[in-house]
């Protein structure tokens, strides 16, 4: 006899359970607590076994019938329909493991427990976010070409063409990953190369020549804003690391009885350890920090918060104020007035200075002939220059910044 669904509105819980049957094996199962589940039972390879559709109404009586009629063509196919569904449960967990947004996250804990730089990981989780928006809950299989560029054309709308030419790169990253764990076949983004704006290279503003070496450090020795700003923009002209590097300087990481920085690894943008000689100078300028920071972590902390290091955007803002424009002078600038300088006066190893900028040696052969890395070159060249900036700097009577610092 068939089912209705007036006579399972109708059925009443019994202090037993109890079957209402549909034929072909398909029946509900009222428990005493009024819940009714729908049941199969079939044979297979001569063994009773049980199906379970769920629970009524959450599954109505039409769509059991759908599922009974699903397990017969399994079992007309020599199939388990127990196994099958097991099998599909599988599949759907797979699917849901293999989203753009799950193997992208796989992939960026692997660069960090690669050691990536802090910095670098900052920058792809910004680019991550940015796509997720599209496609965090696609199947990477079944991403196409297509798709992905209309995220980057979305970027390349705001005129952020480098970030779109970045972007396009740690997405192939996390294709070629996922081709690596076999949950892809290829990489849709190699598709790609040639289709977006190709932006033109900005090199960071910098000041080479030495009379406008010296007018910079004059000013910067005139500058009235605070005494940590000032003491990062000295620094910056001295020792000539990356900006990011600087602010981000902790003083575990110093070593004042062999007049040694050490930058770990997770800091450098090559994710290679790096050493700075300190000059006399410089180490007079920690003396001065010592009192204001020395106290906490960081070298040169936030103005707002001590467990945070200095803004990025700290040491620019400070030379803007001296009246020095973006085009003309920035923090990263330092490096390359440093490299300029040291370069034209002919008396160190370019090698030396390559080092003291933490180049790395593209050539393999070349990089393995140059493992001593100049050391005690590098410790004379780093003294050799702060009193050189010392020159420069006295070259002209001290001035003050062009407009009033806060």
């Amino acid at each position: 006899m068939r089912l209705s669904a007036l006579a399972i509105r109708n059925a009443k819980p019994r202090e037993t359970p109890y079957k209402l049957g549909d034929g072909g094996g398909l029946y509900l199962l009222i428990k005493p607590n009024s819940t009714r589940l729908w049941r199969l039972n079939y044979a297979y390879m001569g063994r009773q076994k049980t199906l379970s559709f769920g629970e009524w109404p959450l599954i109505s009586l039409a769509e059991a019938r759908e599922k009974r009629e699903e397990a017969k063509r399994y079992l007309a196919a020599g199939l388990d329909p127990s196994e099958e569904r097991k099998l599909e449960q599988m599949r759907a967990e797979l699917a849901a493991s293999n989203t753009f947004r799950a193997i992208a996250e796989e992939w960026y804990l692997k660069n960090e427990r690669e050691g990536l730089s802090s910095l670098t990981l900052a920058k792809i989780r910004w680019l991550l976010d940015k796509a997720y928006a599209t496609l965090a809950n696609r199947p990477i299989t079944e991403i196409g070409a297509q798709e992905v560029l209309m995220v980057l054309r979305r970027i390349e709308a705001a005129k952020h063409y480098e970030s779109a030419k970045r972007m396009r790169s740690v997405i192939s990253r996390v294709f070629r990953y996922a081709i690596a764990t076999a949950r892809a076949d290829r990489d849709v983004a190699v598709d790609l190369r040639g289709a977006l704006v190709t932006p033109k290279v900005k090199h960071h503003a910098a000041i080479t020549d030495p009379a406008e070496a010296g007018a910079l450090l004059r000013a910067i020795a005139g500058y009235n804003g605070h005494t940590i700003t000032k003491i990062a923009l000295e620094m910056s002209a001295h020792v000539f690391v990356r900006p990011g590097e600087l602010r981000q300087a902790e003083w575990s990481e110093f070593d004042f009885d062999r007049a040694l920085w050490v930058l770990p690894s997770e800091k450098m943008k090559m994710r290679r350890p790096h050493r700075v000689p300190l000059s006399r100078q410089v180490l007079s300028l920690l003396d001065q920090l010592k009192p204001l920071t020395g106290h906490g972590r960081y070298v040169f902390p936030s103005f707002h918060s001590p467990r945070r290091p200095m803004s990025e955007n700290t040491v620019n803002t400070a030379l803007r104020r001296l009246g020095y424009a973006h085009d003309e002078m920035t923090a990263h600038g330092f490096r390359a007035m440093a490299a300029t300088l040291l370069n034209e006066m002919s008396i160190w190893n370019a090698d030396a200075i390559e080092r003291q900028l933490a180049h790395m040696e593209n050539n393999g052969v070349r990089r393995a002939y140059t493992r001593g890395e100049y050391w005690e070159e590098r410790v004379r060249m780093m003294q050799h220059w702060s009193d050189y900036l010392d020159q420069l700097r006295d070259g002209a009577k001290v001035i003050r910044a062009k407009f009033g610092a806060a």
